[in-house]
């Protein structure tokens, strides 16, 4: 249970609290430290997995860790974006992504149950949903729009990353639900 890659992902459950107390803290950078510890935990999810491979240290707590690790900052992050935007173009993309997350966890540990995981493992579709979600998140936890006098529109950006993460999303859905379709409808 305590290899390396299990230690990194249990950092990123310990991170979330830290993440949401200085995204609250009542100074000019908050919100833009909160997001780069954001950051920090999305990049600790591919070093993660980076690790556990190349070390050969894969665990079945590890695997159970990691998804549940990762659900936990992403969910964080939608509230805390709900939250400061308090916008309806920000709250429905928002429920999309965390319904989503349910749904697919919901299905694949239905789908395990019955030996048929492998039909419902991460598609192409689904981690370029991830990496879309993540740059959003990033972008509007930032609210950064310039950068030393710069423009770099993150926000901006952040918006538009978000409903394309929101599309993929409910595209992903579609393809895990047809590929289990047919064990769905025989139940």
């Amino acid at each position: 249970m305590w290899t390396i890659p299990n230690i990194i992902t249990m950092l990123r459950v310990l991170l979330i609290p830290v993440f949401v107390v200085v995204y609250f803290l009542d100074w000019k950078w908050a919100h833009q430290a909160g997001a780069f510890i954001f950051w920090f935990a999305a990049i600790t999810d591919w070093v993660d997995g980076y690790l556990a491979r190349k070390l050969q240290q894969t665990t079945p707590f590890g695997a159970f860790l990691d998804p549940v690790a990762d659900k936990l900052i992403v969910a964080t992050a939608l509230l805390l974006i709900t939250h400061t935007y308090a916008s309806v173009w920000i709250t429905v993309p928002a429920i999309l992504l965390l319904a989503r997350e349910v749904y697919i966890s919901a299905l694949r540990e239905w789908m395990g149950q019955q030996g048929k995981h492998e039909l419902v493992k991460v598609s192409f579709t689904g981690k370029a949903k991830t990496m879309a979600q993540m740059l959003a998140l990033i972008g509007l936890l930032s609210e950064t729009e310039y950068f030393m006098g710069i423009p770099i529109y993150w926000v901006t950006l952040g918006y538009g990353l978000l409903y394309f993460a929101a599309v993929l999303s409910l595209w992903s859905m579609v393809i895990y639900t047809l590929a289990a379709w047919k064990d769905l409808k025989n139940t």
